[in-house]
């Protein structure tokens, strides 16, 4: 049906944390290559290894973020996710068929597993330069908050 995004079935292999965009590039600044990053109108969509989502609650509570709302969503096992359809270049404000379409900000390297290449919680299962999840949730986390502090104003 033209039009309509392809989805991708999330958990198997990655998870997505999705975030206002405002934090997400801050969080992109200050950590550097996070592995494969989309935007999809004001969110962010960060992939990160599977299974991540299920210890995002977890590590807020540990680095003491969990008592507070966040505008950070994990989507895990049985998520779908609109496939970006423009890689590696943003779409012109206004252009037809792109309207609240996803694109990627930083695509998966061609050629290389994706799975390899993304935030992990284990040391042990990490490879590549991509932060460990839980320098990426901290850090989304604080620039979560500092955006919705900016928005009270």
């Amino acid at each position: 049906m033209p039009g309509v995004p392809t989805r991708l079935r999330v958990g198997d292999r990655f998870d997505v944390l999705d975030v206002p965009a405002e934090a997400g590039h801050a969080a992109l600044e200050r950590l550097g290559p996070t592995g494969p990053v989309a935007v999809r109108g004001e969110r962010m969509l960060l992939l990160v290894a599977a299974g991540g989502a299920e210890e995002v609650p977890g590590l807020l509570e540990w680095l003491e973020w969990g008592s507070l709302p966040l505008d950070l969503t994990a989507v895990g096992t049985g998520g779908l996710i609109d496939a970006p359809l423009v890689p590696a270049t943003e779409p012109a404000p206004g252009r037809d068929g792109l309207r609240g379409a996803a694109f990627w900000l930083r695509p998966p390297e061609p050629g290389c597993e994706v799975e390899t290449s993304l935030p992990t919680l284990s040391v042990l299962g990490g490879t590549g330069t991509a932060p460990d999840l839980a320098r990426l949730v901290r850090t989304l986390a604080t620039q979560c908050h500092r955006v919705r502090l900016c928005a009270g104003r």
